[in-house]
C-alpha cells in the first residue's frame, strides 16, 4: 500500500524560487516577448519624430517606484538618443532629478556618451504641479532660468529656440502619481496641443488607459516592467526589464509546478487515507 507523502520542506521551496529569480539575472535567457499596441504607439511617436527635435522628459517618480518606471525611462531615452533628439529633462517630483541623472550615468557606463548641453540637459525640479506646467506653456525660460549645474538657460545649446511647451515635439512623463502624467495630459495636450506619452506603474495603468483608448489624449502608454521589456525588444536593446521579466517568468513557472506537486500530493494522501479506512 502507498504511503502518505510528507509536505515539501519550505526551505526547498524558498531555494527553488531564489534560483528561479537569480538565474536569469546572471545568464541571458531571452524568453519570447510579445509587444502590445500601446507600447508600439509610444515607440512610433519617438521613431517618427524628426532628427534634432527638442523633446521634454519629465521624471515624476522617486526610488519607491524605480524598479518599474526606471527601465521604461531608460529604454525610451536610449531610443530618443538613437534618433538624435535633443532631450530636456525636468521633474515634478524632487527625487526625479536624481532619477534622470542616474539614467545618464548608467548610459555612460554602457558606452553611450551623449554630450551634456548639446544632446541633453537637466533643468531640475519645479514644484506647483499643473500651475507650473501652465507657466511652462507660456514661457519656459521664466520657469527654468538655469540648469542643475547653475548654467543659465540662454547659454545652453540644447535649449536654443525653446520658448514654451509648443516648441517640443513630444512630452514623456514617467509618473508614479500626482503631479504626473494626468497633469501633463490636461496642460500639455489639452491646452497646448503637444503630444504627450509616458509610463506608469502596472497598478496605475488601468486608471490611465482611458486617456489613450477613449479620450485619445495620450499617445500610447507604458505600464509596468512588462511594457519596458516590450520597448527594449522594439529598439533591439535588451536591458534590466528584459532580465526582470525572465526572472518573473521563471519564478511563476516554479510556483505553478509547486502548486501542481502540492495538489498531486493532496489527492494522493486523500486516496491513501481512504484505502486505510476501508482496510480497517
Amino acid at each position: 500500500m502507498s504511503k502518505i507523502r510528507k509536505p515539501l520542506d519550505r526551505r526547498i521551496i524558498f531555494l527553488l524560487v531564489f534560483i528561479g529569480v537569480a538565474l536569469p539575472t546572471m545568464i541571458k535567457v531571452g524568453l519570447p516577448i510579445e509587444t502590445t499596441e500601446n507600447v508600439e504607439m509610444v515607440y512610433d511617436l519617438v521613431e517618427n519624430t524628426p532628427e534634432g527635435s527638442p523633446v521634454l522628459f519629465s521624471f515624476d517618480y522617486d526610488p519607491s517606484t524605480k524598479p518599474e518606471i526606471h527601465p521604461q525611462a531608460t529604454a525610451v531615452i536610449k531610443h530618443a538618443l538613437l534618433k538624435k533628439h535633443k532631450i530636456i529633462c525636468m521633474a515634478l517630483w524632487p527625487m526625479g532629478v536624481k532619477m534622470c541623472e542616474q539614467i545618464f550615468t548608467t548610459l555612460e557606463e554602457e558606452g553611450i556618451t551623449p554630450v551634456y548641453g548639446e544632446d541633453w540637459v537637466n533643468v531640475g525640479y519645479k514644484s506647483g504641479g499643473a500651475i507650473s506646467l501652465k507657466a511652462l506653456g507660456k514661457d519656459f525660460k521664466k520657469v527654468f532660468t538655469q540648469d542643475t549645474n547653475g548654467t543659465m538657460i540662454d547659454d545652453i545649446p540644447t535649449l536654443q529656440g525653446i520658448r514654451n511647451l509648443q516648441d517640443f515635439q513630444y512630452v514623456m512623463s514617467f509618473s508614479a502619481g500626482v503631479p504626473g502624467i494626468k497633469e501633463w495630459v490636461q496642460v500639455g495636450h489639452d491646452m497646448y496641443k503637444t503630444p504627450v506619452s509616458g509610463g506608469v506603474t502596472a497598478v496605475s495603468a488601468p486608471s490611465i488607459m482611458p486617456y489613450v483608448n477613449e479620450q485619445k489624449q495620450l499617445t500610447g502608454l507604458l505600464g509596468g516592467m512588462k511594457a519596458a521589456a516590450e520597448y527594449e525588444k522594439l529598439i533591439g536593446i535588451p536591458g534590466t526589464a528584459t532580465q526582470g521579466m525572465d526572472a518573473q517568468s521563471f519564478a511563476h513557472l516554479i510556483i505553478i509546478i509547486l502548486i501542481l506537486i502540492g495538489n498531486i500530493n493532496y489527492f494522493h494522501n486523500k486516496k491513501v487515507k481512504a484505502q486505510e479506512e476501508a482496510a480497517r
